[in-house]
């Protein structure tokens, strides 16, 4: 969110949209920037996250469909979950989702029923990685 120096956002040349944080390469110490709270490089469609667990004991299915959130207060997202080997796990979303970040976690639920969740690893558009 902050810009202060940076000549971008707020000056003549441009649309005056904010401008967020899209991607990074830590070898090259490169942060790539795109302008619009809607554009398409913040959006993701799936994500590998690791440290998975359940609120119950209960045996989980390899796959299941439920709803997960990815920030506080998001609305329910539809996805199709996929238990992979050492507690880790394979999200597709049914529709894409905007600013999915490594670090965070997803939270899955049945209804208002939290299911467990996970830290998310990766995100992944249309098959390929996004360095966010």
């Amino acid at each position: 969110g902050q810009r202060h120096g940076l000549g971008i956002g707020g000056t003549k040349d441009t649309d005056g949209e904010a401008w967020f944080a899209c991607g990074k390469d830590l070898e090259k110490n490169i942060l790539y920037v795109c302008q619009g709270f809607h554009n398409e490089k913040l959006y993701s469609d799936s994500l590998l996250a690791s440290s998975l667990s359940f609120t119950t004991k209960d045996p989980q299915p390899n796959k299941f469909t439920c709803t997960a959130k990815f920030r506080y207060r998001q609305p329910d997202t539809e996805v199709d979950v996929e238990i992979l080997e050492d507690d880790k796990v394979k999200v597709v979303y049914k529709n894409p989702v905007r600013a999915v970040t490594p670090g965070q976690a997803v939270v899955f639920y049945d209804g208002d029923v939290c299911l467990g969740g996970a830290i998310i690893d990766e995100v992944y558009k249309d098959g390929k990685k996004l360095q966010v």
